[in-house]
C-alpha cells in the first residue's frame, strides 16, 4: 500500500544533510599514539583503544550523568557473539551540539556518546573502525541514525578517536561491553517522517486499516519538527524485523527497526 503523501517526505532526516558536510571538512584533531608504542611495533599486531579523557562534572541541566564511557572498574569484556554488528558509523556534532537527545540528556559532541537505533540507552558499545583498527567506546544516548545502511552515528570526540571525522562515514564492528540487556524492551518499525503533522496523521490511517497499532511519535530537530510514523509494537527485535520485511515487500517502504522508548 502506497501512502497518498509525497514519497520525498517519507523517512526526512535533516542530520544526514548537516552530516554530508561535515564528510568533507578536514579532520580537526589528529589521534596521536604514544612514543613508547613504537618500541612494540615490530613485536605483535593489535589495534589501539583511544579512551576518553577525564569527564567533567554533571551540568546541573542534564536530568542524567554526562556523556562519556564508564569507569574503568564498571566495563566488562565483550562477550562473543553476544552481540556484533557490522556497517557503517557517521558522525555528528553542530547543530545537534546543546540539544536535547532522545533519552533527555542535552548532548555534548565532545562527550563519548552514539546513537543507536535499537540498543537500550546505557549500553556501552566498543566501536572499531575496520579500516585502521582503532577503537573507541561510547554510551547510548540517542536514536539514529536514520539512512539505510548506517548502523551508528558517533560523537564528535568519538569520531575523532577512531580517525573518520575526514571521511564522514566509515566501516565499524559493534560490541556491547556493558548496560542493559538488549535483548528485553519493545521494537517497532519506523515507515516514514514527515515534516507536515497532518501529512503524517493521514499515513496512520492508511496503514492502521491493515496494522495495529500505528503512532506518530515528534521528534523536534534543529531545521523544525518532524512526526516519524511508526508500526508495532513488538516483543524482540527479530519479531520487528519480520514485520519490517512484510512492510517494505507489501507496500515498498523504506523501514527502519527501532526500539520504543516511549
Amino acid at each position: 500500500m502506497k501512502p497518498s503523501v509525497s514519497p520525498a517526505e517519507c523517512q526526512t532526516n535533516p542530520k544526514w544533510a548537516f552530516s554530508r558536510v561535515h564528510a568533507v571538512l578536514p579532520t580537526r584533531l589528529a589521534v596521536a599514539l604514544p612514543c613508547a608504542l613504537i618500541l612494540f611495533a615490530g613485536c605483535a599486531h593489535r589495534t589501539t583503544t583511544s579512551r576518553p579523557p577525564v569527564q567533567s562534572a554533571p551540568s546541573t541541566e542534564a536530568p542524567s550523568p554526562p556523556s562519556g564511557a564508564p569507569p574503568a572498574v564498571e566495563r566488562q569484556p565483550a562477550i562473543p557473539g553476544e552481540y556484533v554488528e557490522e556497517g557503517v558509523a557517521s558522525w555528528y556534532g553542530d547543530p545537534f551540539n546543546g540539544r536535547r537527545t532522545s533519552n533527555g540528556e542535552v548532548y555534548d559532541m565532545h562527550q563519548f556518546t552514539a546513537a543507536h537505533r535499537t540498543l537500550p540507552f546505557g549500553a556501552i558499545v566498543r566501536v572499531t573502525n575496520l579500516r585502521n583498527g582503532k577503537q573507541t567506546e561510547v554510551r547510548i544516548t540517542d536514536r539514529g541514525p536514520f539512512v539505510a545502511n548506517r548502523v551508528i552515528d558517533l560523537s564528535l570526540s568519538a569520531a575523532q578517536a577512531i580517525d573518520m571525522v575526514g571521511a564522514g562515514t566509515a566501516q565499524v564492528r559493534l560490541e556491547i561491553l556493558g548496560g542493559p540487556n538488549p535483548q528485553s524492551g519493545f521494537f517497532g518499525v519506523q515507515v516514514g517522517a514527515f515534516q507536515s503533522q497532518d501529512n503524517a496523521e493521514r499515513y496512520r490511517v492508511q496503514l492502521a486499516a491493515r496494522y495495529s497499532p500505528v503512532t506518530v511519535v515528534a521528534y523536534d530537530s534543529p531545521t523544525g519538527t518532524f512526526y516519524r510514523v511508526r508500526v508495532g509494537r513488538l516483543p524482540s527485535e527479530d519479531a520487528a524485523q519480520q514485520l519490517a520485511g512484510q512492510l517494505h515487500s507489501g507496500g515498498q517502504l523504506t523501514t527502519f527497526v527501532v526500539r520504543l522508548d516511549e
